[in-house]
C-alpha cells in the first residue's frame, strides 16, 4: 500500500460513522437501518419479537389484518411428541435471538423491510391437553390469515402442528410441499393416535390436503425408515441425507424445483435436519444431519418458489444450554421469510 493510497482511504473513511456507505447498492440498505445520527436500533433492547419484526397482536375476534403480507406467529404446543417434549418453548427461544439480519446477500433482499411483515404473537389455543382440539383451533385461526390474503409463517411447537397449517392453506385444492427434515413423518396411528408429529404428511395427503407427488423429503435418516412406506408408495420423492454428498446440494435443488414446479407450495422446517453438533436442542435428534451452511444453500436455492405459507419446527431449547439451536433455527426462518421477498 502506498502512502497516496492510504491517504484517499483516510480520507474517505477517516471519520465516516457506520451509517455512511458509499457503494449505491449498499447505501440503500444502510439509509433503512441508520438514523440520520449514525445511529442503529439496539438488538438487545425493546419486546423480544421474531427476527425484530413489528409486533401486530391480533384480536381474533375481530382481526385487523390489513396491509399484511406475511404474519409471523408462534404455535406453543408440543402434545404431539414421541419422545422427549419441550418444543412449546420454541416460539419463545426464537424470538429471544437478537442480531438476525436485517439483509439477506445472497437472495439480495431485506424482508422485514421489503414486505409488510409482523409478529401477530402466538396463536390461541384453547386447551394444553388435547391435541386434536389443539389442531382444530390452528386450523381456524391460520384460515383466518389465509381468507385475508395474509401468508402464514409459523414458528412450534412440534411438527404435528404441521398437518392443520397445511389444510388451512389448502383452501382451494391440494399444495405441493419442500420438507425438510432428518424424519418422513409419514407413520401411522400410534397407541390409538393419528394426530402425533411423526404422521401429519401421512394425514395431509389421505385428508385432501397435499399431493404427494409435488412433495419433497429431504435428509431424510435414522432408524425409523421402516415406518414410511407412505412416502414412497403415494409418490412423494424422498432425499436422504446420504445422498446430500453424492448428489450435491445443486443436484438437489433442481431436483426439488423440477418436482414442485410452479403450483402453490408450502415449506416445512424441522430443526431435526441439522446434526446434533449444529442443534442438539430438539426432541428426536439423529446424527448424520445437515449442516447449518448446507441448510441455508438449500433454502436460498428455493428463491422464486410460489410459497404460500412455511413453518419452523421443533426446538426444544432447554436440550441445549449454549442456546445454539435457537441461533440457527432464527437463521433458518430468516432465510424462509427471505424467500417470500421473490
Amino acid at each position: 500500500m502506498t502512502k497516496m493510497t492510504l491517504d484517499k482511504l483516510r480520507a474517505k473513511y477517516g471519520d465516516a460513522d457506520g451509517g455512511v456507505v458509499h457503494d449505491p447498492e449498499f447505501r440503500k440498505i444502510a439509509e433503512r437501518i441508520f438514523s440520520p445520527s449514525g445511529q442503529r436500533a439496539f438488538p438487545y433492547s425493546g419486546i423480544p419479537t421474531f427476527l425484530r419484526a413489528p409486533l401486530r397482536l391480533v384480536d381474533w375476534r375481530k382481526p385487523d389484518l390489513e396491509g399484511l403480507d406475511v404474519a409471523l406467529l408462534g404455535i406453543p404446543m408440543d402434545l404431539g411428541v414421541t419422545n422427549r417434549n419441550g418444543a412449546r418453548f420454541g416460539p419463545r427461544a426464537l424470538r429471544a435471538i437478537e442480531r438476525i439480519g436485517p439483509y439477506n446477500h445472497v437472495l439480495k433482499c431485506m424482508p422485514l423491510h421489503d414486505l409488510a411483515v409482523a409478529d401477530v404473537g402466538d396463536l390461541p389455543l384453547s386447551t394444553r391437553f388435547d391435541l386434536e382440539k389443539s389442531h382444530a383451533d390452528i386450523f381456524r385461526h391460520a384460515r383466518i390469515l389465509v381468507d385475508a390474503g395474509v401468508k402464514p409463517v409459523s414458528v412450534g411447537g412440534d411438527h404435528s402442528i404441521t398437518l392443520p397449517l397445511l389444510k388451512a392453506v389448502a383452501k382451494t385444492g391440494p399444495v405441493g410441499l419442500i420438507h425438510i427434515d432428518a424424519h418422513c413423518d409419514t407413520s401411522g396411528a400410534f397407541e390409538g393416535c393419528k394426530f402425533h408429529h411423526g404422521g401429519p404428511f401421512r394425514r395431509a395427503v389421505l385428508d385432501g390436503a397435499l399431493n404427494p407427488r409435488r412433495t419433497v423429503q429431504i435428509g431424510i435418516r435414522g432408524s425409523s425408515e421402516y415406518l414410511w412406506e407412505f412416502s414412497y408408495e403415494s409418490g412423494m420423492t424422498v432425499i436422504h441425507a446420504e445422498e446430500i454428498d453424492t448428489l450435491g446440494m445443486a443436484a438437489i435443488i433442481k431436483r426439488t424445483t423440477d418436482v414442485i414446479g410452479k403450483g402453490p407450495t408450502y415449506l416445512t422446517f424441522d430443526i431435526d435436519s441439522l446434526d446434533p453438533a449444529f442443534a442438539p436442542g430438539t426432541g428426536t435428534p439423529e446424527v448424520g444431519g445437515l449442516s447449518t451452511r448446507e441448510a441455508m444453500a438449500l433454502l436460498r436455492g428455493l428463491k422464486g418458489v410460489n410459497l404460500v405459507g412455511a413453518d419452523f419446527v421443533e426446538v426444544a431449547p432447554q436440550y441445549d444450554a449454549t442456546t445454539n439451536t435457537a441461533q440457527a433455527g432464527a437463521q433458518m426462518l430468516f432465510e424462509i421469510l427471505s424467500l417470500f421477498v421473490h
